[in-house]
């Protein structure tokens, strides 16, 4: 007799404004092909078989999420978020119980595949530790200073670009991100936090096409990759 594996929730904030796209709308809600990018990133999450709710932290005076046309709309929890990504992430942990996992994630990564989501909760439920998607460097790093001149070379060897989704129990990060704001620490994502607290925060390598949609030219490197990944999985 088989029993039904364990799901999860996702949590995605999507309260900001993406003032480097030089966009006349929120960066989420640009198109990306016949979707926009938080319909794409939405919906990865949505169709994955381990992932039961998605909580949507929206901006309060948000009036473009309505107008989009989502699967699964009842699977989906919509929230208002705070003024920075923090606070937002914080909404959303409010809503759910402390003992749950959650995995954290950009809106603004819509080429994220269901094999990484997969690998991260394999990972998390195997070490019951939190861990995030990662992605060794490459390139050869550089420390510079305040007149973009070069301080030194940093030594690549065990560094990793850090990703989304982060998956932590959700009363463990909702308690070290309050905790280190309150410190006045940065909290650049949710590891930041835990990492912080003395937690052990595991890697788990992902794909390197789950890239951040930040300014105009990653639009179209990011409908390049999920073209990509559709030819993955069709052939």
């Amino acid at each position: 007799m088989s029993f039904p594996k364990k799901q999860y929730t996702a949590l995605l904030p999507a309260a900001g404004i993406g003032s480097r796209m030089q966009a006349s709308i929120p960066k989420q809600y640009l198109s990306l092909g016949a979707k926009t990018i938080l319909q794409t990133t939405l919906e990865s999450f949505l169709h994955h078989p381990l992932i039961k709710q998605v909580v949507l932290v929206l901006h309060p005076d948000d009036c473009w999420y309505q107008k989009l046309s989502v699967s699964q709309p009842h699977k989906v929890l919509c929230l208002s978020g705070g003024e920075q990504r923090a606070d937002s992430v914080l909404a959303g942990l409010a809503k759910l119980a402390a003992d749950e996992w959650v995995l954290v994630h950009d809106a603004a990564r819509p080429c994220i595949s269901h094999q990484d989501i997969s690998a991260l909760i394999a990972q998390v439920e195997a070490s019951q530790q939190g861990a995030i998607l990662a992605y060794p460097v490459k390139d050869t790093m550089k420390r510079g200073n305040a007149q973009q001149q070069i301080i030194n070379t940093v030594p690549r060897e065990q560094l990793w670009h850090a990703l989304t989704p982060q998956m932590f129990q959700a009363g463990e990060l909702r308690d070290n991100i309050s905790a280190a704001l309150s410190q006045g620490l940065a909290v650049t994502d949710e590891a930041s936090a835990m990492e912080w607290a003395g937690y052990t925060v595991n890697l788990v390598k992902g794909r390197s096409d789950n890239i951040k949609v930040t300014n105009p030219e990653d639009l179209a490197l990011a409908q390049w990759f999920l073209s990509q990944q559709t030819d993955e999985e069709t052939t």
